[in-house]
């Protein structure tokens, strides 16, 4: 009886996605969305969600080579900060993992123009003020050492 139970409990969702704070010098590499329905005009950071089966650093190598054609390993990459998001009610929440590297192979170009129509180094002390709340909020966090936060909705 108690396996019935069990089996017919629905679980509320969570959504795991990883970020890539790729560095150069003092600069953090930033793409600009576009035709994407999700605050299309605003810089964001190399990012992805995890498909089924994936570890979160073979994430973030399948995501820059998608987004920046470029070869990240795995063990460039540094955990800097993760964050939970709660999701308006709905029946999934965030969860975020954020990595830094400052090593790749290959040339940073847009290989997704589709989805970003720009995609360049910017100063960590001159971020663009059409930046998404969230990665400029995340990256304060991250330069402060802070490695958590969480969000009941979502910043702006």
């Amino acid at each position: 009886m108690e396996n019935d139970k069990e089996q017919s409990k629905s679980y509320f969702k969570v959504i795991p996605a990883v970020y890539l704070f790729l560095r150069r010098g003092d600069e953090v590499l930033l793409l600009r969305r576009a035709n994407t329905g999700y605050q299309d005009g605003k810089y964001s950071v190399i990012a992805g969600h995890l498909n089924g089966g994936e570890l979160a650093t073979q994430a973030l190598v399948r995501e820059a080579k998608e987004e920046a054609g470029i070869d990240v390993s795995p063990s460039s990459l540094q955990f800097v900060h993760a964050a939970h998001r709660l999701n308006d009610g709905r029946e999934s929440e965030r969860v975020d993992f954020f990595f830094e590297s400052r090593e790749w192979q290959g040339e940073v170009k847009n290989t997704e123009p589709e989805k970003s129509d720009d995609l360049r180094w910017f100063s960590v002390k001159e971020l663009p003020p059409n930046m998404l709340p969230f990665i400029r909020i995340v990256l304060e966090h991250v330069f402060n050492n802070t490695s958590y936060s969480e969000y009941s909705e979502e910043p702006n």
